[in-house]
């Protein structure tokens, strides 16, 4: 286990050095308490090393400077060839591919059903990871921005319906999460 924990250790310090000077939206914390939560999460239900790794660096390569090459050589210092693939081939199914800059022709509905798409194919881990930033993404948006949480956390609520092979205890916990801050937010509107 130790080597476990120092693994773990070297991944959350290459997170939050990609991560530095970023800060949360809508919370005063630096950006990197959000992989490390998402990561706790995925701990908490004893998903594997990989899918540990993957949960810290899951927003690397879409929110900084770092690219695929870099991660991959990197986790290639820590693990064998096919493990450091394996991982970034989980972070990578976690970047967004349909962002506002690569479509800026495409409004925010059409980008939003690409992706869904895209994730459909991901693989049990990714989605794992996924049910857990949703978890840790929902909480501040509700209560910071109602205006705009009414449309992320339909779109969340649609993407845990469709994404269902992953940990089934998180995607639960994602699914009652979304319907209360919807049922929550619709109780305040009227």
């Amino acid at each position: 286990m130790p080597q476990t924990e120092e693994i773990l250790m070297k991944v959350a310090a290459f997170a939050t050095n990609a991560h530095a000077g970023q800060q949360r939206k809508y919370v005063n914390e630096p950006y990197i308490e959000h992989p490390v939560r998402v990561m706790y999460m995925c701990m908490a239900q004893q998903q594997s090393l990989h899918v540990l790794c993957a949960a810290l660096l899951h927003d690397v390569l879409e929110d900084t400077s770092i690219h695929e090459d870099e991660l991959l050589a990197f986790l290639g210092e820590l693990f064998l060839p096919q493990e450091a693939k394996d991982i970034l081939s989980t972070v990578v199914e976690l970047t967004d591919v349909y962002i506002k800059k690569a479509y800026p022709h495409w409004n925010r509905k059409i980008r939003k059903e690409a992706e869904l798409e895209r994730l459909k194919r991901i693989s049990s881990g990714a989605q794992t990871i996924k049910y857990a930033d949703i978890l840790d993404n929902s909480e501040a948006i509700a209560t910071q921005d109602p205006g705009f949480a009414a449309v992320l956390l339909k779109e969340y609520q649609h993407q845990v319906k469709v994404l269902n092979g992953g940990d089934s205890t998180l995607r639960q916990m994602a699914t009652e999460k979304l319907e209360a801050a919807l049922k929550t937010m619709s109780n305040k509107a009227n």
